[in-house]
């Protein structure tokens, strides 16, 4: 099919980008995600929050996804992401170079999934077929229903929704249909989480952000003192995760080997391994229930946030290692609550 026709069945804009793969075979059906659903900020941020979850799970196997739509088609980081959450082990080939073989090892790996989902094949939302084709849609589903049943604390985007254009090739031509597909499910006020001291502090009191700033920032460079390193910006400086891995190596006694993170990072996805790296060594020492919230990692603190230099994000980290340990050194004698 033409893409011509395409954007005149679509009734849509020539100018928006979609898909231009061939008009499904005669008697079949096929989806298209429409480009305004591609481009709400709530389906980008449910594809941001998988894509860390599923970093921050596969890190100790050195896989690193950057795009759900091109990347877990071929049933690689799928295999090692099901058997990480079922804690089983699949008998399939752990490299797959050809398609066929692609293929077979994705069927291998969704039909445990789906017996682990108590899903039947004919009922799942995804397919070998689907998820072969990258088709995000389908690709989407599946990574949901994996986090809802082995990971429900994972805090998804709720009452995620995508317009979805359906066509169908006919003898008379092609036939489209439009239809609202659920993802996620709604949340009530039970399932989110609570608002921490931060979140008060950057709303209600936001000249006493730099303060706490500065006192943090003073205790972190009494503790690289002797590494002859120092901090001035808390809000660029822990960006690539280095300093923050120095630190907690010295604050609690780490040593971390050169080839387990990248001392000088030139990437983005150098500086999301070494974050990602350091908040799984604070949640494995239960660092990040101090004044963030017990579910850690589950509570909105992604490592991608502290890359792009959100402020709150990197305080939370540091209050946590800076209320520890200044308890731990003597300071005063009362508990470290909410900073003032």
């Amino acid at each position: 099919m033409e893409t011509e026709s395409l954007y005149n069945l679509l009734q849509l804009p020539k100018q928006v980008d979609l898909p231009a793969e061939e008009a499904p075979p005669q008697g079949e059906k096929k989806k298209y995600l429409s480009p305004t659903s591609r481009k709400d900020p709530k389906f980008e941020e449910l594809q941001k929050v998988l894509m860390e979850w599923i970093n921050g799970m596969l890190l100790p196997e050195h896989i690193v996804v950057r795009s759900l739509e091109e990347d877990m088609f071929d049933g690689l980081i799928l295999h090692h992401l099901f058997q990480k959450l079922a804690a089983l082990k699949l008998e399939v080939e752990e490299i797959a170079l050809t398609a066929a073989s692609q293929r077979r090892k994705l069927a291998v790996v969704l039909e445990a999934a789906n017996r682990s989902l108590q899903v039947e094949e004919t009922q799942a939302k995804w397919s070998v077929d689907t998820i072969f084709n990258k088709d995000l849609l389908a690709t989407l589903h599946l990574l949901v229903a994996l986090a809802t049943r082995f990971q429900p604390s994972l805090q998804l985007p709720p009452s995620v929704q995508v317009e979805v254009i359906t066509i169908e090739s006919t003898k008379s031509g092609l036939k489209s249909e439009k239809s609202v597909e659920q993802i996620t499910e709604g949340s009530t006020d039970k399932d989110r989480p609570s608002k921490d001291v931060f979140d008060e502090l950057f709303k209600l009191a936001p000249e006493k952000v730099d303060a706490v700033k500065e006192a943090i920032v003073n205790f972190v460079n009494q503790k690289l003192e002797r590494l002859g390193l120092s901090v001035q910006s808390l809000d660029t400086q822990f960006a690539d995760g280095v300093i923050l891995l120095l630190l907690i190596g010295q604050l609690e006694g780490f040593f971390l080997h050169l080839k387990e993170f990248h001392l000088t990072p030139s990437s983005p996805a150098e500086m999301l391994h070494n974050v990602t790296l350091a908040l799984e060594l604070l949640k494995d020492e239960g660092l990040l229930s101090y004044p963030v919230s017990p579910e850690g990692l589950t509570r909105r603190l992604w490592p991608a946030d502290i890359v792009n230099k959100d402020a709150k994000s990197t305080l939370r980290v540091l209050y946590s290692l800076f209320c520890k340990h200044k308890l731990n050194a003597g300071v005063d004698g009362s508990p470290c609550g909410a900073p003032s």
